[in-house]
């Protein structure tokens, strides 16, 4: 790799042996949008207390990169910024105090940084990655598994034999949470739009495929419920909130995981008092939920393990492809996973 001046960046030995340079390919942020994007070379990064450098080999877009890029995420980096914030590779150093060795295979959540040749991440936020599993693979588990099991095992817990509903269950986090609710011993219902969704939901575990295109949403629900609604509705779409409720059967929980549909949903409270019904929010930050993570991290690892949980990759993405890969993203053209390959040739 040369800088732009043609000439070959400063170099050292690396812990393992071999010559690392000490700058790095990453895409930053440097105006709003995903034409403000631009591959770059940056200096490499270096772990703090409780972190670890990890050479990527794989990174997932997320929607929510979508929002950062147009300044309307609640993470507002100061550009220029490298974008990513899901990854899988190889620890290449670590800093004081983490227990995970150099070698080890890991995948993660990071803030900013993971669409780059190294990123920095924290043991808090990283699981082991299984034997079996391919970089690719790995990539596409971090977030939308980690939000899954927040919401179907802390925000709330589901029992087994209790019917859940996840909305956009094709997508990232619905594919993920079609699984997790299985693996919990409940009965799915996913919803989903045209056939080939459907077949892919059904595919990973789902009891009952909804095409929301062909059939209403709430009349597919009361038919597969006898009337009665569902005990959990797991939602990343948004929209009418008195829809989403009417859905419920008594005592339901409404888990709130994003608004992809770009309607932000009004609860009204009366309806909760009425029917004792729950309205929660699912969010996770590692500065307050470090126990609750480490907790879900080897969740996240057993279950991967135990071949419970099968990330669904939609697409992969050559480095220098990144706002391709975004705009297919944007245009929900693509089904479970969006991934960049980011390991060097």
């Amino acid at each position: 790799m040369r800088d732009s001046s043609g000439r070959d960046p400063v170099r050292r030995i690396g812990r393992r042996g071999f010559v690392m340079t000490t700058t790095m390919r990453a895409w930053r942020s440097l105006a709003p949008g995903i034409d403000g994007l631009a591959p770059g070379e940056v200096p490499r990064p270096a772990p703090g207390s409780g972190e670890m450098l990890v050479r990527v080999e794989a990174a997932a877009l997320n929607f929510a990169d979508l929002l950062m890029a147009d300044d309307r995420y609640q993470v507002r980096p100061a550009r220029p910024f490298t974008m990513g914030q899901e990854l899988a590779g190889t620890v290449e150093a670590v800093g004081a105090g983490v227990t995970i060795p150099v070698g080890t295979r890991v995948a993660g959540k990071v803030e900013t940084g993971a669409f780059a040749d190294y990123a920095v991440l924290r043991e808090s936020l990283a699981m082991r990655v299984p034997d079996g599993l391919t970089p690719t693979e790995a990539a596409a588990l971090p977030i939308v598994t980690t939000t899954a099991l927040v919401a179907l095992t802390e925000s709330t817990v589901v029992r087994p034999g209790e019917t859940v509903l996840i909305t956009a269950a094709a997508g990232g986090v619905g594919l993920a949470a079609v699984e997790v609710a299985k693996a919990l011993g409940a009965v799915v219902l996913a919803a989903a739009g045209g056939p080939d969704k459907c077949a892919l939901v059904k595919s990973h575990g789902a009891d009952v495929a909804i095409d929301y295109r062909a059939t209403p949403l709430a009349e597919a629900v009361m038919a597969a419920t006898d009337g009665r609604g569902v005990d959990v509705l797991l939602d990343s779409v948004g929209g009418e909130g008195k829809d989403l409720l009417r859905l419920l059967a008594w005592g339901g929980r409404l888990l709130v995981t994003g608004f992809a549909g770009g309607t932000i949903p009004q609860i009204p409270a009366n309806r909760l008092l009425l029917r004792r019904l729950a309205a929660i929010g699912v969010y996770f930050h590692p500065d307050h939920d470090g126990p609750m993570l480490a907790r879900i991290g080897a969740r996240l690892s057993e279950l991967a393990a135990q071949g419970k949980i099968r990330p669904h990759v939609g697409a992969v993405f050559g480095f220098d492809d990144l706002p391709a890969a975004l705009a297919a993203l944007r245009d929900r053209g693509t089904t479970g996973k969006v991934i960049l390959n980011v390991a060097a040739p």
